[in-house]
């Protein structure tokens, strides 16, 4: 049996369909990547399911892929055990003693790197900054090798920023532990892409599997390189990079731009799926003048092929088996459209010396 050599922070579904799931890939394949320990922070439900089917549960990939239907099942086991924080941090921190520790990898909420009153007293600290503090000065204290961080929170820049906090904590609790944050530990940089969703409540397998979830085929694992990461995994997904900046602007400022843009065109025409809304000819042709037209252009000699991820995103929107809710995608919307949208009107006009007349428009309907 592999050993443990992965401690994760969070238990969502995102991470099961993406990271986990890629590490089972490298396991099936001989890569021998290892196994992972899950850490739930809130609430004991996810943990307690994943423990009772021995971390093996079901990922449902359905959608399109290059015009083809896909729809397949797929088994990841790459979970050994899942704990609770609240109630094993004492085992959390075992983990984190463990001589086969490798990786720390997470995916947290957009404000998850918030740690305002954190006590290093407490029992369990609050925040996840607090929790990994935690984590790494018990291996520190425990005369071990540093690890490397992988964090997937989509936050530019998510590993300097998570460091920087880590190091402000330990400025201000045990100043003795910031050379080993610094000198011994590896921060990656990343952007994660994949839609993940909630199996419909008709699917035969989820009454064995409640932990079953569905993800569409595309997958997107940018990672930072580094010479002494010690997350080593190759995977179709997996593009490693000196700088992930480009494939995080041009993920934002395409597809999560145009889940937003969508939203407030769609919305007020009664639409509450994404599909249906991009199906509908008119919404469908604006969007994609909107990003042919507009925002692509914007793109163009920045980052990576974005006519072709701008097709993509139009296909992927377009998947059959999602029913991804205008809703889920509403949350936070004004700070959505501050980063996701303003930006590309503003380098719009500077690049082309008009304003863009769809975005423009748009961006008049919230002011």
């Amino acid at each position: 049996m592999l050993p443990e050599t992965i401690l994760q922070f969070g238990s969502g579904r995102f991470l099961r369909a993406f990271f986990d799931l890629f590490v089972h890939h490298g396991n099936v394949q001989g890569q021998n990547v290892g196994r992972i320990v899950v850490v739930q922070s809130t609430g004991e439900g996810r943990a307690g399911g994943l423990n009772a089917q021995g971390g093996r549960y079901h990922v449902v990939v359905r959608g399109y892929a290059d015009g083809e239907v896909v729809d397949r099942i797929e088994v990841c086991e790459s979970i050994s055990r899942a704990l609770h924080a609240r109630t094993q941090w004492s085992d959390v921190l075992a983990v984190a003693r463990s001589p086969e520790l490798k990786v720390i990898v997470s995916n947290t909420t957009e404000a998850g790197y918030a740690c305002d009153g954190d006590d290093p007293t407490a029992p369990v600290p609050a925040s996840y900054p607090g929790k990994l503090w935690a984590v790494l000065r018990a291996r520190w204290l425990a005369g071990l090798p540093g690890v490397t961080i992988v964090p997937c929170e989509l936050i530019e820049g998510n590993a300097a920023k998570l460091k920087a906090k880590l190091v402000e904590l330990a400025v201000l609790w045990d100043a003795g532990f910031v050379g080993y944050l610094n000198d011994y530990c590896v921060w990656l940089h990343t952007l994660v892409d994949r839609i993940v969703t909630g199996p419909p409540a008709d699917h035969p397998l989820l009454a064995g599997d409640p932990m079953l979830i569905v993800a569409e085929p595309y997958s997107l694992f940018a990672l930072e390189a580094h010479p002494g990461s010690q997350f080593e995994l190759q995977h179709p997904a997996i593009v490693r990079t000196g700088d992930v900046s480009p494939y995080f602007l041009r993920k934002v400022r395409i597809l999560n731009a145009a889940h937003t843009a969508l939203l407030m065109k769609a919305v007020p025409r009664g639409f509450a799926i994404v599909r249906d809304a991009v199906n509908d000819p008119d919404l469908g042709n604006w969007l994609w003048k909107l990003l042919s037209e507009e925002i692509v252009p914007t793109l163009e000699g920045r980052v990576d092929a974005p006519q072709r991820f701008a097709e993509q995103t139009i296909e992927r929107f377009k998947n059959p088996f999602l029913d991804h809710k205008f809703a889920d995608i509403a949350l936070h919307h004004a700070e959505k459209v501050r980063v996701r949208l303003v930006p590309t009107a503003a380098e719009y006009e500077a690049k082309f010396g008009k304003k863009p007349p769809l975005l423009s428009e748009l961006l008049d309907s919230v002011e």
